[in-house]
């Protein structure tokens, strides 16, 4: 009996040791398959040639990116349609803005966005400076205009004194081009590392095996012709019909471009239900099955579904903790223009 026990343990630790290596043979190649689509995110924030990062720029930009003194009702900042105790969205299917009135888009998540190639679902910014002024001349959303906020800031003597230390070269330095340049150099530090970076690095136990399957998935469906690079997204526009928005043909005025959008990035992606620019799913294998018929032409196993999913929820990043410790805000003075309703 002992050698039978003896033998059934030296089978059972032989076969082990056959399939280890193989198993970890498997995930080699799964992890040199990757890298041919994806890259892990920089060390470092990605800076832009005329506005580096500085200290004293990035703290002027989170406490502006928190300032509902940006919108004419004192009332909405960045944070409230990019909340960043949210996944960098507010859960809404689109985003109540000015008076409340509801946009046309889902707000796309702010976190990694300084990666993406353009801004906005119809690309009309290049750059996450741009686009941070773009809400706040919205009328329906901030509603305000540079006159309005520009004097706001001006009233406030420690803005006045951040704005000087943050654009010491200018005589005049509070102005839209230069809010946008310090909350786009906040936004630049908001990278969010996760498991698939690891992965991405050399560190294969990173991932469990279901979601390495759902990796491998994600691969050989077709999934990585719209969604890959450094943010796994962000980098493409693509063909997507549901509802009545034309996309990107409202900037372009081509008819290439209608019901076109930028592919979002599927970076912290289980944080920022609901899905696409309409906003309308909340489910995220929901939304893989209808990506994967619409845009691929096939039709999932859900145990298919479900492992992309789990490579999905990989994405889901560590959260720098400086974005989540809240700025205080300087007071307002007498001579500061009042909320407008």
């Amino acid at each position: 009996m002992q050698r039978i026990r003896r033998n059934i343990l030296l089978s059972i630790m032989l076969l082990v040791g056959t399939l280890t290596p193989l198993s970890a043979q498997n995930a080699r190649a799964l992890l040199n398959q990757a890298k041919a689509f994806f890259q892990p995110l920089p060390d470092t924030p990605p800076a832009k040639s005329d506005n580096p990062l500085t200290p004293e720029k990035i703290l002027l930009g989170k406490m502006l990116y928190h300032d509902p003194r940006l919108s004419k009702s004192g009332f909405i900042s960045c944070n409230s349609c990019h909340n960043l105790a949210m996944g960098g969205v507010d859960g809404l299917p689109t985003s109540l803005g000015h008076r409340w009135t509801a946009g046309p888009r889902n707000a796309p998540t702010v976190y990694n966005a300084a990666l993406n190639a353009t801004q906005f679902w119809d690309g009309r910014s290049p750059d996450v400076e741009d686009q941070a002024t773009k809400p706040i001349e919205n009328p329906i959303e901030m509603a305000a205009t540079e006159s309005l906020v520009v004097a706001r800031l001006k009233s406030i003597p420690t803005y006045v004194d951040l704005f000087t230390k943050a654009f010491p070269e200018e005589d005049n330095p509070i102005t839209l081009v230069n809010i946008g340049k310090a909350i786009g150099a906040f936004e630049r530090t908001l990278l969010t590392p996760s498991r698939f970076d690891r992965f991405l690095k050399g560190d294969v136990e990173a991932l469990n095996q279901k979601e390495r399957k759902g990796l491998s998935l994600f691969i050989s469906k077709g999934c990585v012709s719209c969604y890959l690079g450094v943010n796994v997204g962000g980098k493409k526009f693509a063909k997507f019909e549901r509802g009545a928005d034309l996309g990107r043909f409202a900037v372009t005025k081509k008819e290439k471009d209608r019901h076109v959008f930028r592919v979002p990035t599927l970076r912290n992606v289980a944080l920022t239900a609901p899905y696409f620019h309409t906003g309308d799913v909340w489910d995220l294998r929901e939304a893989i099955q209808i990506m994967a018929e619409k845009q691929l032409n096939k039709k999932l196993k859900d145990e298919e579904i479900d492992a992309i999913a789990a490579f999905l929820e990989s994405l889901t990043g560590e959260i720098p903790g400086e974005a989540l410790s809240l700025p205080t805000l300087p007071a307002s003075t007498p001579g500061t223009a009042h909320p407008e309703f």
